[in-house]
């Protein structure tokens, strides 16, 4: 989860203004629904349910994805924000906004792993077993949702959509990690290192591999003696360096990392020189305890609405 904070808030103001959609945040402060299980829990139409979705979207509060249902498609509503913060407006305050971008787990576009690896869509196991890094070439690869291996890396481009009058200030990666034991194993350590346009912004130690207890999101054919769930991890690139949970790692900013190339290159690797080599496991949407895949939020100033 993330906070909101809205110089602009007048979307927020409007989605909170009704008991409808007041009712469909508690909701989804419960667990992510499909459109037509809202509808029918509110005993509203679909339509009227759509109506108020759209104005909790647009308020960055609610997001949807379409995924495979019996027969069609439907529209999975996922609660993305567990507190707002409203900033009101005082002289020589500069307004800022976001550009954010959703990643797929296995929408990655380079990767050298070795086993222990695998990877798997919400339904089913990509490939015909464990342990073989050719599955991640299969074409199914793309609709993976969670993936793991022992070392190696796994490579991820990131659109950028910042325009020439907007000048970034800080961007946020965001990520359910955890590290690669057999079955599983929560006192198991791994160094895992990131690289964003190829600079090496920094490392995380993951305490382990969580099994034993059921993810909150992972589904129930998943055998519950395997990863289940990670641990939720902040990257930070702004002014002052890079930061992972708070704690700084790296000097670079977001002004030396490249940040206005077309589209970034984010790397998540387990190197052969790593003190502790535990592995990676990383959670999308459909597995683990967070209902999301890669995030990117990037932070900036639009100058030509500054007076």
């Amino acid at each position: 989860m993330e906070t909101i904070v809205s110089e602009n808030n007048l979307p927020l103001f409007e989605a909170l203004a009704s008991n409808v959609r007041i009712k469909i945040i508690e909701l989804l402060g419960q667990e992510p629904m499909i459109m037509k299980d809202l509808a029918s829990a509110l005993g509203l139409s679909n339509s009227i349910i759509t109506m108020h979705v759209k104005k909790l979207e647009r308020a960055d509060l609610v997001r949807t994805e379409m995924i495979p249902g019996k027969g069609a498609s439907q529209k999975l509503c996922t609660l993305v924000a567990d507190r707002v913060e409203l900033v009101f407006p005082s002289k020589g305050m500069i307004p800022r906004n976001f550009h954010i971008s959703n990643i797929s787990i296995g929408h990655f576009t380079d990767f050298d792993v070795k086993p222990t690896c695998g990877l798997a869509s919400k339904y089913k196991i990509i490939g015909d077993g464990f342990d073989d890094p050719r599955y991640f070439l299969d074409p199914e690869r793309v609709d993976a949702k969670i993936l793991w291996f022992l070392k190696g890396f796994i490579s991820y481009k990131i659109p950028n959509f910042l325009m020439p009058e907007e000048e970034p200030e800080e961007l946020e990666l965001t990520m359910e990690l955890a590290s690669e034991a057999p079955l599983s194993n929560e006192h198991w350590p791994s160094d895992i290192s990131f690289t964003f346009n190829g600079f090496p912004i920094g490392k995380w130690t993951s305490p382990g591999d969580f099994g034993g207890t059921r993810g909150k999101y992972t589904p129930e054919w998943w055998n519950i003696e395997m990863n289940q769930y990670g641990l939720l991890v902040h990257i930070r690139i702004n002014n002052d360096g890079t930061f992972i949970e708070g704690t700084k790692v790296s000097d670079y900013t977001i002004h030396n990392v490249d940040i206005r190339r077309l589209q970034w290159d984010l790397r998540l690797e387990v190197r052969e020189d790593a003190k502790n080599i535990g592995g990676l496991t990383i959670y999308g949407s459909g597995f683990g305890n967070y209902y999301q895949d890669i995030v990117s939020k990037l932070t900036y100033i639009d100058r030509k609405n500054v007076k």
